[in-house]
This record gives structure tokens, sequence and C-alpha cells, in this order.
């Protein structure tokens, strides 16, 4: 296992933490609950067997079981060995007192008296004016201060605007999360938010690296520029190694779910290091990227030139989900944010096919064509 330095803090954190977000799941498994817990128990053993010593969780994972078994998972022994991570929902606390009735059933939940490293869960402007006005900040020192938690950070769900105003926000920031990997290098935080983190002494810990676990199983179109490279590596370990590459990266969690996960990714961290690619290589993964991207159908730039819709229709993010299906030959990610995350009222099926949106493209895209497609694939599960 390699190692590196925490931001400004006097400790060395795997180059692999385990994100105990995807834990494995039993047959059949009906919602997020119903996982095998023993093989939980294992995996995680084994991680922290191999070196890892940085465990991820959150209040709402797995329904609230993933900090129990993370518990479970740090008896006999193994909690000495390991920094326990997990976030506070800022949503669900609705009063200033929720800030400790919640820490208190975390530390109940994960049986122990200290969490090493507590973030905000997936802020950006909403959530930073939420733990403004609730006075959270002041509640998270105070639990610094008593020892219930060690280290103060965030993680991170927004623009790279929201980004910098979050880091600017709080001088007592010590690390943060952020969604990053080859293909999110200018989505969120991005390669700005990385550095601008980096530059502050800020800890940045990567989440999604593959992409739940996209980049790792590539469509045949990238998967053959993969194999022709005389450099052989998987899928999976390019991308992880592309983000290791970078001296402004402490560490990449990963959601493993199965044994044969674990053990690739431990083989995989224990070749990392910093600027160990060649530019030749860098080369490559921005091929891939490329690759991906050139999947991609609608030549929709985000321009935003369209909006706002007559009649409330977001086309560019309606487009943007139409072609990550197609990018990632995986139509299952973008329904879901479709019917559960996307806004009826914003959605594809609302084009009145006034085209009013077309005079304005500089893509020249027909919108009011394509409108009816992208409803028919995201929003009726037809076929692309």
């Amino acid at each position: 296992m390699q190692y590196r330095k925490f931001g400004k803090l006097d400790f060395k954190v795997s180059a692999l933490g385990f994100g105990a977000m995807r834990l494995p799941m039993n047959e059949g498994a009906k919602d997020d609950k119903d996982f095998n817990e023993q093989e939980a128990i294992r995996i995680i053993r084994r991680a922290i067997d191999s070196g890892v010593n940085y465990i991820d969780s959150a209040y709402i994972y797995h329904g609230g079981l993933s900090e129990v078994v993370v518990g479970k998972a740090l008896k006999d022994g193994y909690r000495q060995k390991v920094k326990i991570a997990t976030k506070f929902p800022v949503g669900f606390a609705k009063t200033e007192a929720d800030f400790d009735r919640i820490l208190d059933e975390q530390l109940k939940r994960l049986d122990d008296t200290h969490i090493d490293f507590y973030m905000f869960h997936g802020i950006g402007d909403g959530g930073l004016k939420e733990i403004q006005d609730k006075n959270f900040f002041k509640k998270i020192e105070a639990a610094k201060a008593d020892g219930r938690i060690g280290h103060i950070g965030f993680s991170f769900h927004d623009t790279n605007e929201a980004f910098t105003r979050v880091v600017d926000a709080y001088d007592k920031w010590e690390f943060c999360q952020i969604q990053y990997n080859y293909m999110d290098t200018e989505n969120q935080a991005g390669v700005k938010g990385l550095k601008y983190a980096g530059a502050k002494g800020i800890a940045v810990i990567i989440m999604e690296p593959l992409l739940g676990g996209r980049l790792a199983r590539p469509p045949k179109s990238i998967q053959n520029i993969i194999d022709a490279y005389e450099t052989k590596k998987t899928g999976a370990e390019w991308a992880l190694q592309w983000i290791w590459n970078q001296p402004e990266v402490t560490m990449i969690l990963s959601g493993m779910s199965a044994m044969q996960q674990v053990e690739d990714n431990i083989v995989y961290a224990g070749r990392s290091g910093v600027n160990l690619l060649s530019a030749e290589e860098v080369k490559l993964v921005e091929t891939i990227r490329d690759g991906f991207r050139q999947r991609a159908v609608i030549p929709c730039t985000k321009c935003n030139y369209c909006m706002p819709c007559p009649s409330g229709v977001n086309i560019p993010h309606n487009f943007a989900l139409y072609n990550e299906g197609l990018v990632y030959e995986d139509p299952g990610a973008p329904r879901f944010t479709y019917e559960r995350w996307t806004d009826p009222k914003e959605r594809a099926n609302q084009c009145t096919q006034c085209k009013i949106c077309e005079e304005k493209c500089p893509q020249k895209i027909e919108i009011s064509d394509w409108m009816p497609k992208v409803h028919a694939v995201l929003g009726e599960g037809k076929d692309y």
C-alpha cells in the first residue's frame, strides 16, 4: 500500500480508502438495507489487513445500516488500525439541537465514542446556507472540542463556483470530498476545485473515481482503445492511476462491494504514485475520454442560449441525461435521475414544439424533434 500526507495533518493516509456506500447486496434484494453483513465485514477487514487505514460512511448509507456494519467490522482490534469518517446529513437537521442528536446517534451506531473525520454531507450553496443559518459551524467546533469528532470537513455536490464559496466561507476546513474522475474534470468541483483546495492545504478525498463503475465497464469502442495500447492495464486501473498521478489528490475512495474489487484495487493502489504516468500514458487517458464523449449524439454544449424555455423544459439537462445513457451504454442511471430527481415540469415531455429555442441554439440542434425521443427513452423506458 502507498500512503500520502493528509493535508496539513500529521497523518499518512492509504492511497485507497474503503467507501461503505456500496456494500455487497443479497440476491434479490428489494432495497439497500438488504445487504450481506458478514460478507461486508469480511471485505472491509481484508482491505484493512492490506493496509487501508480510512473507512468512510454516512448517516444515510444503506438506510442507516452502513455505520452499524462499519462499527461491527472494526471490532476485534481493527478499530485501532483505521480512521473512521462519516457525514452529518444537513438536510435532516431542522434545528440547531438536531446536530447533537444526530451525531450521538451516529456514535451509537458505530459503537464508538469518537469519529476521526466528520463531514457536512453533500453540501453546495444551499447546504452552506443551512449550516450558517442553523449555527452548525459552532456545533461542529464544540463536538471537536469535547472529543466526539477529530477533524472537520465537507463532501460536495454543486458547481465549481459554489465549491470556491464553500471553501472560502470557513477557515477551519481540514479536508473535503469531491466527485472527480477523467470524465468529470469540468463538472462539480472539477480540476479547478481540486487545485484550489490543494493550494490552501485542504486534504482532497476523491469519490466516484469510476463513476459508479461505469469507467470500469467501458463500451467495446473504448475497450478497443485500451486493449490496443502497449502497456496493459484495465479500464479501472487507468482511471484510478490518472487520479493518483495528481499531487493535489490525498486519497481515492472506492465503494467496493465484492472481494475481487478489493483485491484488484489493493494491487492498483500498491503501484500508484504522483507523476508516475508518462506524457504518453496521460495522453492515452485523454484519448479514452474523447472516445467516451464522441459517443454522445446530441451536440449540446450546455451554453444555455436556449433557456429559459417558455414551457419550463430544462433543455440542456434533458440532453445531458440522454447523452449519458449512450456515452456509458447504461441508460439506467439517467432514467433514475430523470424520474427521481428531475422536476416533472422540466422534463422533455413538457415541450410544446414552439421552436423558439431552435432560433437561439448556436449548434442548430432540432430541439423540438429531439424532445419526444428523449422522453421516450428516459421517461418511458424505450430503447435508444
